[in-house]
């Protein structure tokens, strides 16, 4: 507005254009200036001064303040635990934003600083988002986004920075508590708080908020997030092979902590929050368009919902083709009307006729009851060349495992930020999930990976992780490429993951098996939105997960649970239909694990023929020195002729890696063959021998004792009682035979010590020869 008065004005001033843009600009700065001031002052609601709550979590208290930092934001949070302290921020724009949905944005970040560190990388500043960080992004995300109003789309930024990292308390955790106070605190429309607390289980006992040291021995790593009336709004798990019951109680007792951190937050909110920001515009499809999209399209819907014989492809042909027509007749009853609020009329129909089906009908689009699987079908040992591979078919979900081995210097490295804040430095066992868009036939990009991508593999990864050897002496990659995916590829991947380990002959503990259950609610408008009535929905369809309320994925082996993943779309979730959704899965993985041995059912006790080989070599201290050759190059050169990678263990111990039989025992022959017994042990120690310099260099000559000896320094120190500067300085020349005395070997890096100044003092010595053998005693 002041940038418009101020060009109508120069228009009536007369004056130039390029005078009219500098006072436009001027009069824009002073208007925002004028503004942030406002912002500040305690007449425009915004409170000044500090205000922090304390919640006592378990054994600790958490503080959680606002009103000190970033005042410009919408709404700010610092959250403390112990010495850790993240600060959480929230800012909404008031004009919606070009999109049909909530453009909701989170960016945690783990700063360098924070951590008491400075990045590794050439620029030494904070780059890309690590893996880490955009998983704790997606829990954040998770953890908030159910509660935005309906039809709420306008661009929200939520940002996470690390203020201080104590390398004891994980900051993750406080994060989510942080963004739902920054929202609670805010005028952003928000249905919250929430509260989230992190559950482990060591020593059989439950403890919230376990620090770094007790998660390192932690059978259980469990983030809830709980809403109000001790209601379930996200839930991450990864777990070592937790019994049910067990699983459930952490559960009970995450939420019951929960409940102290949203009390907290609303205390916080009385004393300081701000009044909700009316809403300009809510993008919520209109009654009368809804009834004339139903009259028109709901019993031609059901028709193709109930018709068994559709697919996936030919069931989304169909509703497409029902959808054009409708929304044809749409247009032209309500010419006025957004195309977008067209569209999202016919999607509440569909939506609704698919949820009375499963409600009033117990029947699902592709004809099974509520807890019945798809059909399921597994093979293995696909392709000979592979170290293990497996096909895993769900319906029209199939996903193709691979693994490979390869040393153990393989592993993942973390960078020095991750490691000071999980205390995790690397890991020898990773899963990777592609999701390529053929797989619902789509056209799109394959290069990259996105963050739901990033989030599914993560969760198969959790999945395995149990059951993998902890002393395994390879790093393993499982690769996860879906083939096809109408819904549960994540679970899918876990299965087919877990068939490839067996097939690589992998010596996992247990196979593994993951599904996910869906949920179809009614809810009651004059309870508050209280659900009334519910369907819970096992192995779910991409058009289920979609339709419905919850993506609650679990997986387990027989025995236990080891890792769930629930995403809850609805604001909250009772713990009674929470603790019926795990039972249901319990039941559903064990039935699929029966279906999965007919395929394997334990790890192959011999390796395939091309599957990579470990060895240690023991290599004396005399001999390591030769072993390794001057500057590694022996090392290198085996390296370079074999194929091998060889990491020292210990001072006498080297592990040699081949990547095939046939390569190991090419590496065998060429270490035998340098470290062959030679004359060296016939050497006395103090005698004197007769050396040939075979090399000059600048710090001193290279002599050997015998013909087929490996040379050796002889340093300028020990070749004259005189201080010398170069050999030449004595005269010395390649080929110039010289007597040395033999001291033995150094006992700390086993080199040869050889001494020629020894032998200018007067001193009773006994004169060796070993060019010719039998002179030797």
């Amino acid at each position: 507005m002041a940038a418009s008065m101020s060009y109508r004005a120069g228009v009536m001033w007369g004056l130039t254009n390029t005078t009219r843009p500098r006072i436009a600009s001027h009069c824009l700065t002073m208007r925002r200036s004028a503004l942030l001031w406002t912002r500040l002052q305690p007449s425009a609601g915004y409170k000044i001064g500090n205000g922090a709550v304390t919640v006592d979590v378990g054994t600790r208290k958490m503080e959680i303040s606002s009103g000190k930092l970033a005042r410009f934001a919408d709404g700010c949070a610092v959250v403390k635990l112990g010495d850790t302290s993240v600060m959480v921020t929230a800012v909404s724009k008031t004009k919606p934003a070009p999109a049909q949905f909530l453009p909701l944005v989170v960016d945690y970040r783990q700063k360098a600083a924070a951590a008491g560190r400075i990045p590794t990388n050439y620029l030494r500043r904070e780059t890309g988002p690590t893996d880490h960080e955009i998983l704790t992004s997606r829990i954040i995300d998770r953890s908030i986004r159910p509660l935005f109003p309906t039809g709420y789309y306008y661009d929200t930024q939520i940002l996470c920075n690390l203020l201080a990292v104590d390398g004891v308390n994980v900051p993750d955790v406080l994060a989510i508590n942080g963004a739902s106070a920054a929202l609670a605190l805010s005028d952003i429309p928000w249905n919250g708080p929430v509260g989230a607390v992190r559950v482990g289980l060591v020593d059989g006992e439950f403890i919230i908020n376990p620090t770094r040291k007790e998660m390192s021995s932690s059978l259980l790593n469990l983030v809830i997030t709980g809403g109000t009336q001790s209601q379930i709004v996200m839930i991450e798990a990864a777990a070592e092979n937790v019994l049910q019951q067990d699983f459930c109680h952490a559960i009970k007792l995450g939420v019951k902590h929960s409940q102290q951190i949203i009390q907290g937050i609303q205390q916080l909110v009385k004393e300081h929050g701000n009044t909700k920001r009316s809403i300009q515009k809510t993008f919520l499809a209109p009654a009368e368009i809804v009834e004339c999209a139903k009259q028109y399209s709901s019993e031609k819907i059901y028709a193709v919902f109930t018709d068994f014989t559709h697919d996936k492809i030919s069931r989304d042909d169909a509703i497409n083709k029902i959808r054009l027509e409708t929304e044809e007749i749409l247009k032209e009853r309500f010419p006025e009307a957004e195309p977008f609020l067209i569209m999202e009329s016919f999607s509440v129909v569909s939506k609704e006729v698919f949820r009375n089906l499963v409600l009033n009908e117990f029947r699902r689009c592709d004809g099974r009851d509520l807890t019945s699987l798809r059909n399921i079908s597994s093979e293995v040992d696909l392709y000979k060349p592979l170290h293990g591979s497996a096909l895993f078919q769900r319906g029209q979900t199939q996903v193709l495992c691979t693994v490979t081995f390869d040393s153990i210097e393989s592993s993942m490295k973390a960078d020095h930020i991750s490691t000071a804040l999980s205390g995790v430095k690397d890991k020898n066992f990773m899963l990777h999930y592609e999701f390529p868009p053929y797989a619902t036939n789509e056209t799109g990009r394959t290069m990259g990976i996105n963050r739901r991508e990033l989030g599914h593999g993560a969760l198969a990864e959790k999945a395995l992780r149990p059951v993998i050897p902890k002393d395994y002496p390879f790093t393993i990659r499982v690769t996860s490429e879906v083939l096809e995916s109408n819904g549960s590829s994540s679970m899918a991947s876990a299965c087919g993951g877990s068939l490839a380990l067996m097939d690589a002959g992998v010596p996992i503990s247990a196979p593994v098996a993951g599904v996910a259950i869906g949920l179809i609610t009614k809810y009651d408008p004059e309870k508050n939105g209280e659900i009334q009535d519910y369907r819970l929905l096992t192995d779910i369809l991409g058009i289920e997960d979609y339709n419905g309320d919850m993506d609650f994925k679990m997986a387990g082996t027989n025995k236990g649970i080891t890792a769930l993943q629930a995403d809850i779309k609805i604001p909250g979730l009772p713990l009674k239909i929470v603790m019926e959704a795990v039972q249901q899965a319990t039941v559903a993985r064990k039935e699929i694990l029966q279906i999965m041995n007919k395929s394997i059912s334990k790890p192959r006790t011999n390796k395939k023929e091309n599957s990579p080989v470990v060895e240690t070599v023991q290599v004396p201290l005399s001999k390591r020195v030769r072993f390794v050759g001057p500057g590694g190059y022996n090392l290198k050169k085996l390296q370079a002729e074999t194929g091998v990678s060889v990491t020292q263990v210990d001072e006498e111990t080297f592990s040699v890696f081949a990547p095939t039989p046939s390569a190991m025992h090419e590496a065998r022959e060429f270490i035998s063959e340098i470290c062959k017994d030679d004359q060296e042990h016939q050497l006395e120690f103090g005698a004197i021998y007769t050396a040939t310099i075979t090399e000059i260099r600048d710090i001193g000559v290279m002599v050997k004792l015998y013909q087929n000896m490996t040379p050796v320094l002889l340093h300028n120190s020990q070749l004259d009682l005189r201080k010398i500067k170069h050999p030449s300085a004595l005269g010395l020349e390649v080929g110039q035979q010289i007597q040395v005395k033999y001291f033995g070997r150094d006992p700390t890096d086993g080199r040869m010590r050889l001494s020629r100044k020894v032998l200018q003092s007067p001193a009773a010595t006994v004169i060796k020869s070993l060019n010719d053998r039998n002179s030797i005693a």
